[in-house]
């Protein structure tokens, strides 16, 4: 019989397999499987929380027991949307060893009745759940949202409307219609035509400064002409002044009769209503489309409540023209640059300086190109633009002051490195025939840069351009002190001429998240919305950056040559 003998099992670390570098391979695997994680656990965390704004939840009528300490008022019964569960911090020793120990977060809403919107139950206290059919949840402009049970209308003139009739709800939609076609007209008129006004008697009053600062021989009978006009004008507002004034009174004349379910009788007018809807009423399809309608209005309205509320348009249009405004500032300059260090200048010391320049210039921290933005742009460019075009409007700054376009010229100087390095490594990355091809047929060499090389390097030009825009348009440090404020009242393009208003301040994306997280009066009700416009921010930045690479990959395939 032979004897038989057994191997000893190969380990993976051997001599053999550490030569290969195959434990190396594995390990960079699983650091890049372990990026991936984090950044789709992240994405994932911050969609779910975003689409939760928007999402009509159940409401739940909660019974509490006597004394408890969730229960609003001499009332036993709270209603509110279930936000969060967790487990109570700290845990009751008197309490069964099986108590429950969890704790709800409740949007209870009516924050001018309780004082708060937000209140944690725990879940022991709790005798009994509903879901009332005919609890109603209203959107106000004021005071956030409002929970109850209607009880009826009351329209001028006209007599008592109980919520049992079945034209109720009809009706209410139909007053809620009317007020918001209203609250258009009030603001048609109120920002556009008396905005228009003030402008141009804003004008004329510097035409009479000039006038008088000029000592012309007919100066008096200029300014009296400028003071007809100007008259005219005044006659114009008072009338239009008055035209608002009586379409918010009319705001007035009707209003919902609701009670909250502690027991509260509340008045509140149809001009103040965003809308409404009865949450424990909807099917899928409803809430599906309360969701799409939800988020276009988030989309296209404007913000109130402290930015708590409403929609973030403004913040949307501030952020892409600023992007797109940095992005046209940066990409010549950028460009410029790297065509001379890389096509023209003598390779040598000082070409290695700047380079070195460059690179460290883009990690210096954004806040400090920001003071050197209001130190260049603002108090010098700026004040001096002011001096020559704008004396008059003195001692009011015009361009000497924060506005979009000298945030954009600072976030340029920010991502001019980026876009320099890639287009430095772009132009290296022509193949040197190519050059040579060109100028052996004759062409000087700014036409084989301009017509060969430039071509063929623009698809790595707009790869430095796309990570110039991701950056440009997620930074707030810098913006927060050349332009960017938490509400703009009118945005830098518009319909009126000049059409462009590049001195005006604007709204960011980036700042309204930071003054929802860190500045806002009730933090818990800034939480979803810190979400949702994070999302906003992060969808925006990959439009604008699919769009690049979009134009990337048509160059690419039209300029592709064997050597790429």
């Amino acid at each position: 019989m032979s004897s038989m003998t057994l191997k000893e099992p190969r380990s993976f670390f051997t001599k053999d397999t550490k030569s290969k570098g195959e434990p190396y391979v594995w390990f960079t695997g699983m650091g890049l499987v372990l990026g991936i994680f984090m950044i789709v656990s992240l994405l994932t965390l911050i969609f779910v929380k975003g689409f939760e704004v928007f999402w009509p939840d159940r409401v739940m009528l909660a019974e509490l027991r006597e004394g408890s300490p969730g229960a609003a008022g001499a009332s036993r019964f709270l209603a509110g949307s279930i936000v969060m569960r967790q487990e109570k911090p700290v845990r009751d020793l008197t309490a069964p060893h099986d108590a429950d120990t969890t704790e709800l977060q409740l949007f209870v809403g009516n924050k001018d009745v309780y004082g708060f919107a937000y209140r944690f139950v725990d879940s022991s206290d709790i005798l009994g759940r509903t879901y009332p059919q005919e609890l109603m949840r209203i959107e106000r402009l004021e005071y956030g949202d409002a929970m109850g049970k209607a009880a009826g209308l009351r329209v001028k003139g006209q007599a008592y409307l109980p919520a049992s009739d079945p034209a109720f709800r009809a009706s209410l939609e139909r007053l809620v219609h009317d007020a918001e076609k209203r609250w258009k007209e009030i603001r048609r008129i109120e920002k556009s035509e008396i905005g228009r006004i003030n402008r141009t008697m804003e004008k004329i009053r510097l035409k009479k400064k000039s006038l008088q600062a000029s000592g012309e021989a007919d100066v008096s009978e200029r300014a009296a002409a400028l003071d007809a006009q100007s008259s005219e004008l005044q006659e114009k507002y008072e009338g239009l002044a008055r035209e608002a004034a009586r379409l918010r009174s009319m705001q007035k004349d009707s209003a919902l009769d609701y009670e909250t379910y502690t027991g509260e009788k509340k008045s509140l007018p149809a001009g103040e209503i965003v809308g409404f809807y009865y949450p424990n009423e909807l099917y899928l399809p409803q809430r599906i489309a309360f969701l799409i309608g939800k988020i276009i209005s988030f989309l296209t309205a404007e913000p109130r409540e402290a930015n708590t509320e409403g929609g973030v348009f403004p913040a949307i249009f501030g952020t892409f023209v600023m992007t797109v405004m940095m992005s046209v500032a940066v990409t010549p300059f950028g460009v410029l640059a790297a065509i001379y260090l890389r096509e023209y200048a003598k390779q040598g010391f000082m070409v290695r300086a700047v380079r070195i320049a460059v690179n460290n210039l883009a990690g210096v921290p954004s806040i400090v190109f920001g003071v050197f933005g209001v130190g260049f742009f603002v108090y010098f460019v700026g004040a001096s633009i002011d001096q020559l075009f704008f004396k008059e409007a003195l001692p009011t700054p015009t361009f000497g002051t924060g506005g979009v376009l000298w945030a954009s010229l600072t976030l340029a100087l920010l991502t001019v490195p980026v876009v320099i390095v890639a287009t430095e490594e772009a132009l290296a990355a022509v193949p040197r025939g190519m050059r040579e091809g060109s100028l052996a047929c004759g062409a000087s060499k700014w036409e084989t840069i301009a017509r060969i090389v430039l071509p063929a390097s623009a698809p790595g030009i707009l790869t430095g351009l796309i990570l110039a825009m991701a950056r440009g348009a997620s930074e707030v440090a810098p913006l927060m002190l050349v332009g960017v404020v938490k509400l703009a009242p009118s945005l830098p393009i518009d319909g009126e001429a000049p059409f462009f208003h590049f001195e005006r301040k604007f709204m960011h994306l980036g700042f309204h998240i930071y003054d929802l997280g860190f500045q806002s009066p009730d933090s818990e009700a800034a939480k979803p919305m810190v979400f949702a416009t994070t999302l906003l921010l992060i969808t925006l930045v990959v439009v604008l950056n699919l769009g690049a690479i979009f134009i990337r990959e048509k160059l690419r395939k039209k300029y592709a040559t064997g050597a790429f």
